[in-house]
């Protein structure tokens, strides 16, 4: 795990132009504390961060093979976990390794498969390749876009990047913000729409997406979607496949040469990957699994039951660690940290986040790095199997809009009256909604649940789960530590998709056919447990401490966030802790406070990199 950034000009040498790139690469180095490395030539610059997960010796970046007379470089952000199948299959065609990390195998697998590497690889991966005869960069995204890379073109240079602020310190790259940068920060954030950012002109390379860069220009190739088609195997079929494919995703990810963990809540996402890899662990004779889960300063005393957070998570920590024989560890959070910690979380983004809910996984990240560098993690179960609320409530079925963020109106009001004049939201949304919709593929046979599930869970994968991928590793790499999604497997997610919702939702719950998978293997309580989300804090201080926070900021008339938002309703919103804004900002875990924060993260979002505003 790592990061990288690049310099192409494919018109004149920028030779000159080293410490640019060392700049550019500097601001990586939260993402590879480990090593950093420079490739140069006349049209290109390359530079690498490297955190070593696997191979110290044999993975230095950037790394360079010659091949039958020619030169390629890779620059690589990832794991991939079918290395061994391509490495042997690498061997029966002539090549030969020098080391055993993946790196190697990569840039390998390139030369031989050329563009076509992408349907050979399994893995969490942004990477680029340099062929110096044929003049030509090709860059790449994993799946899902697991792992994030950027891109501007300006004034002949292709620049590309991990993160955004290595781009913004190119000198010819100005942050600036428009129209659409507006209605991506209010309309649809924390989320984003794929392959935009909120900066003009930088762009996100798409998941599932590779780019050839040449003399003709830019090429975007879209290499893989879920592809919708029948279901045609038994029930008992697609349970044992469903368990297969989870077991391998799970295993394949165990692999590090650095200590290797899991988060456990509780949940049963997080137990069933704790399950398979304490039983992997005893099976080839490893130290007990570490497992690690996070609390709150006098959450025990200030926790209350709703319909989104039915039940703490303790009691079910407890009774897992019991069967599994796991070292658990809890890190336990403050109300001052999560608050403290908003800006160093909207850094990390580079974009205001989704508030304590970033800051308290960048602060777990930051505690769970003293003692291990990677970790599994259950993220995406919901997303893949149907497990939040909004698949089951006919009022977000029926909202029209996208479920997790129907405060349309509110977010509206919440502009400053001069732009909202300028910039409807509602229309913005909408637009992006009806498109995202119109990709969705429903077949004849299809029953009514069924295809309206396909679109709610399309909308589900293609942006309510790239938010919760963005905080992932941005949140754990801005600490230098790895986190891996084993439910995000694309093999796994391919087959689960066209899985009829009839056999999804088994007995009408979320996640049922999951839950019956592991009805025989996990405790019974765990997997009869009502769905709990990510965990916050319930002290009522942290309710305090951000209401000072947006409440100092809004005591300055020339603070940033006047110009963009309207003062009085913000007022408002801290005069009734938040209740002035009616509905959830973001989900259901960004309520008042969050929103409060939200605030004060795009006020430190402006401070931070005084954007220019062209609206």
């Amino acid at each position: 795990m790592c990061g990288f950034v690049g310099i192409v000009n494919l018109k004149k040498k920028i030779d000159c132009e080293k410490q640019t790139i060392i700049n550019m690469n500097n601001t990586l180095s939260n993402r590879g504390p480990d090593e950093c490395g420079y490739y140069a030539e006349d049209n290109v610059l390359l530079g690498h961060r490297r955190l070593i997960v696997i191979d110290a010796n044999g993975g230095k970046q950037p790394m360079t093979y010659e091949y039958q007379g020619n030169t390629y470089t890779i620059v690589y952000n990832g794991q991939i976990y079918n290395t061994k199948e391509l490495r042997e299959e690498l061997k029966q065609n002539g090549f030969t390794f020098e080391g055993y990390c993946d790196t190697e195998v990569l840039l390998k697998a390139y030369i031989h498969f050329k563009e076509e590497i992408v349907h050979k690889i399994n893995g969490i991966f942004a990477f680029a390749i340099w062929d110096s005869n044929n003049q030509t960069l090709f860059i790449v995204r994993d799946h899902f876009g697991v792992k994030p890379l950027y891109y501007c073109l300006i004034n002949d240079h292709l620049i590309f990047a991990s993160e955004i602020k290595a781009i913004l310190k190119f000198p010819d790259i100005k942050a600036k913000l428009d129209g659409q940068s507006i209605c991506e920060l209010f309309g649809i954030g924390p989320a984003h729409t794929s392959g935009l950012t909120a900066f003009k002109n930088i762009y996100e390379l798409k998941p599932a997406t590779s780019m050839i860069y040449n003399r003709d220009g830019i090429h975007l190739h879209h290499y893989w979607k879920l592809k919708t088609k029948p279901h045609t195997d038994s029930f008992g079929k697609t349970c044992e496949t469903v368990r297969y494919l989870l077991e391998d995703a799970i295993q394949r990810q165990l692999i590090s040469d650095v200590p290797l963990c899991t988060f456990l809540s509780g949940g049963l996402d997080s137990s069933i990957i704790t399950l398979y890899a304490a039983n992997y662990c005893e099976k080839n004779n490893l130290p007990p699994l570490d497992t690690y889960s996070v609390d709150y300063v006098d959450n025990d005393k200030n926790f209350v039951k709703t319909d989104f957070q039915p039940n703490s998570d303790n009691y079910y920590i407890d009774l897992m660690c019991r069967k599994v024989r796991t070292n658990h560890h809890t890190v336990v959070l403050d109300t001052p940290e999560l608050a403290n910690t908003l800006e160093d979380a909207m850094i990390a983004r580079d974009f205001p986040g989704m508030a304590d809910v970033d800051s308290s996984l960048l602060l777990f990240c930051k505690n769970v790095k003293k003692h291990a560098t990677v970790a599994l993690m259950g993220e995406c179960a919901d997303e893949i199997f149907g497990g939040y609320p909004w698949f089951f409530r006919e009022d977000a079925l029926r909202s029209g809009t996208f479920p997790w963020s129907i405060a349309i109106s509110e977010r509206q009001q919440l502009l400053n009256p001069e732009i909202a004049k300028k910039i409807d939201l509602k229309e913005y949304i909408d637009y992006r909604y009806n498109e995202s919709l119109s990709n969705v593929e429903i077949l004849d046979e299809d029953s009514f649940e069924t295809a309206e599930k396909r679109k709610i869970s399309h909308l589900t994968l293609n942006w309510f789960m790239q938010t919760l991928l963005d905080r992932c590793d941005k949140m754990g790499m801005y600490n230098g530590f790895e986190i891996r999604v084993p439910f995000c497997d694309y093999r796994l997610a391919e087959y689960v998709w066209n899985i009829p919702w009839e056999i999804k939702a088994l007995n009408g719950r979320e996640k049922g056919l999951l839950r019956y998978v592991m009805k025989d293997i996990l405790p019974s309580q765990i997997v009869d447990r009502k769905k709990s989300p990510y965990p916050k804090t319930w002290n009522p201080t942290y309710l305090k401490k951000v209401k000072e926070m947006l409440s100092k900021i809004m005591e300055d008339k020339n603070a940033p966030i006047n110009y963009l938002l309207n003062r009085e309703y913000i007022l408002d919103i801290l005069n009734t802790d938040g209740k002035a804004f009616t509905r959830p900002w973001f989900g259901q875990l960004m309520t008042g406070p969050q929103l409060m924060a939200y605030l004060c993260q795009v006020n430190m979002w402006l401070e931070k990199y005084q954007p220019e505003i062209e609206i």
